[in-house]
């Protein structure tokens, strides 16, 4: 999926502001393979904000404030790493997250999928990426929830060119305790999965409120519910957020029944009057999407759309539209 950059949207009935972000596109391509390390003066600015939070368990509204969420699309880091485009499309994207983060204030953030192209990336453990993308958020003390998408953990794709001359690149890998490698054991080729990204996460980070959802889900992984509860009572909720990882990468781009059946399960048991609201969060749009938008170029205005490529959709539908037409809760869903 291409690198964009779409416009903000309010939400006006929740009172938030969701911005979504998808980086800014640039071009240049070079013949080499290379890591990305952030600018010395980002670097020392994310250095000099970091600070070491307590642990987040709950998100709670700010009394006489409105609670602003971003949302940060497909920010694809890792993506075409062995041009000089490809790290330039994380460096940008670094810079749009830090504006955006420092211009909103928001309280929570959104990693809504694709947050690294893992088919091209040659490493055995491309969290070193996805820590890049989540670092921005990570350094103002903003605690943020994450999803998967179909690039996140799909098999790498070796680029036909490395199969001509002058063949394979000189590779330099980010490795844990060393600066690169060119070749070596880090440069495994062997991909990340789900599991392993998100262990990562949420072993090493205090603010994420990421989670592994129920085993009997998996290989689908990030399906989980968040409370947002009012400012004066932690046990009050105002909002719920389901997270559900909608596939792709190692297995297929749907959401199963089961997941569908979670959700229904889930919210009938904390929110069985359907007096709170809800909002739903996944990555691949829905077969849904197809009737809406069944054309490449869309012709009527799309607020926040550069409308250049035709909907992906998941590849079958498997009962949670059919679940959320008839819960009243739903407010609204967000999709990459």
């Amino acid at each position: 999926m291409m690198k964009r950059h779409a416009a903000p949207s309010t939400i006006v009935s929740f009172s938030w502001l969701l911005i979504l972000l998808l980086p800014i596109l640039t071009a240049g391509f070079a013949d080499r393979l290379q890591a990305y390390d952030p600018p010395p003066s980002l670097l020392k600015t994310a250095l000099q904000r970091e600070h070491k939070p307590e642990e987040i368990k709950s998100l709670r509204v700010r009394e006489g404030a409105p609670f602003k969420i971003a949302l940060f699309a497909d920010l694809h880091f890792g993506e075409n790493a062995w041009t000089d485009w490809g790290p330039q499309q994380d460096v940008n994207s670094i810079k749009v997250m830090s504006s955006v983060l420092d211009d909103e204030s928001p309280d929570f953030v959104i990693y809504l999928g694709d947050v690294i192209t893992a088919n091209n990336i040659p490493i055995a453990n491309a969290s070193l990426y996805w820590d890049k993308a989540i670092s921005p958020t990570r350094a103002r003390g903003i605690p943020w929830a994450s999803i998967f998408g179909n690039h996140d953990d799909a098999p790498f794709e070796w680029p036909m060119e490395w199969f001509s001359s002058p063949g394979i690149p000189p590779i330099h890998c980010p490795a844990p305790n060393a600066s690169s490698c060119s070749g070596g054991s880090y440069c495994s080729f062997r991909g990340t999965q789900r599991i392993e990204l998100m262990k990562k996460e949420i072993e090493h980070n205090l603010l994420t409120l990421s989670k592994n959802g129920p085993k009997d889900l998996w290989p689908s992984i990030s399906n989980y519910v968040l409370q947002l509860s009012s400012s004066d009572d932690p046990e009050s909720p105002v909002l719920f957020m389901y997270f559900l990882d909608s596939g792709g990468g190692s297995y297929p781009e749907v959401i199963s029944n089961a997941q569908a059946e979670w959700f229904q399960h889930v919210s009938e048991e904390i929110n069985p009057d359907s007096r709170v609201p809800e909002v739903i969060f996944w990555h691949i749009p829905s077969k849904a999407y197809k009737n809406v938008a069944p054309r490449l170029r869309i012709h009527k205005p799309c607020v926040g759309s550069m409308n250049k490529e035709k909907v992906a959709a998941q590849e079958a539908e498997l009962g949670i539209m059919n679940m959320l037409v008839k819960r009243s809760s739903v407010k609204s869903f967000f999709k990459s």
